[in-house]
């Protein structure tokens, strides 16, 4: 994909359409970190995602997505594994794991995205402080969503914040435009250089989504042909949400 043709500026009613689906993925993510006990399988997470999203007119982007077709509404992915788990009723959520649960709305035509990750009960410290940190380095990415700031910014922003704790951001995967489609232009890193990349503008929508990981920034893909891990069985955590530029402040979408 040539990232930078595929921008699509959203104009306020757009925006205001993606603010909805927002507001329903947030709803979804809200539902499902309830959830998370230990005993519960992943399967069960994935249908009270679906509950929702049928309940506010919403369908999953992700359901029937790529190649092969992922099978799910959302994304479950625990402990090592850094995104695209895949939901079964076999795998049930153990005192002391961290779950990052991914989800998107379609929502007349539009769609948001985000994601969290959180522990079931007690958490060691090492995995609180990467919780903590892979939030925070979303946080000071949006800060630097403005117009005049470029996507490297945004990256870098990232990059030196989690590494300067001691942590590591992916390489292969990135955060990207959202609009009518699930991934639109422009791509952004979780590292980059200040100065570089697109340049912002009101009316962008980015998906940003921070993906740390605790003893290497390498990562391999599970015989499932989704699901990602980190390449040597450390921890990791996702955060995201769904950002508009604006004049003024970030606008963050992807909240109830």
């Amino acid at each position: 994909m040539d990232w930078e043709r595929q921008v699509n500026i959203k104009n306020p009613a757009e925006i205001a359409i993606m603010r909805e689906a927002g507001r329903i993925n947030a709803t979804v993510l809200a539902t499902v970190r309830a959830l998370l006990q230990p005993g519960v399988s992943t399967a069960e997470l994935d249908a009270a995602a679906e509950q929702v999203l049928k309940k506010h007119g919403a369908v999953s982007p992700f359901k029937g997505y790529g190649h092969p077709p992922f099978p799910s509404s959302i994304t479950v992915s625990i402990n090592a594994e850094l995104v695209h788990g895949i939901p079964s009723a076999t795998r049930l959520l153990n005192e002391g794991d961290i779950v990052s649960i991914d989800c998107g709305t379609y929502f007349q035509g539009y769609v948001a995205d985000s994601a969290f990750t959180a522990g079931v009960g007690k958490v060691s410290p090492k995995a609180q402080k990467l919780l903590e940190v892979t939030e925070k380095a979303l946080y000071e990415g949006i800060a630097k969503m403005r117009p005049g700031n470029r996507t490297g910014d945004v990256s870098a922003t990232i990059q030196q914040y989690v590494e300067r704790h001691g942590f590591h951001v992916t390489r292969e995967y990135t955060g990207h435009g959202v609009g009518r489609e699930m991934h639109e232009g422009p791509q952004v890193p979780n590292y980059g250089k200040p100065g570089t990349g697109v340049p912002l503008r009101t009316g962008m929508v980015i998906a940003l989504e921070p993906m740390v990981l605790i003893g290497t920034h390498r990562t391999k893909i599970l015989a499932d042909k989704w699901t990602v891990a980190s390449a040597d069985g450390s921890l990791t955590a996702h955060f995201e949400h769904s950002v508009a530029v604006t004049e003024g402040e970030p606008l963050i979408l992807t909240v109830p």
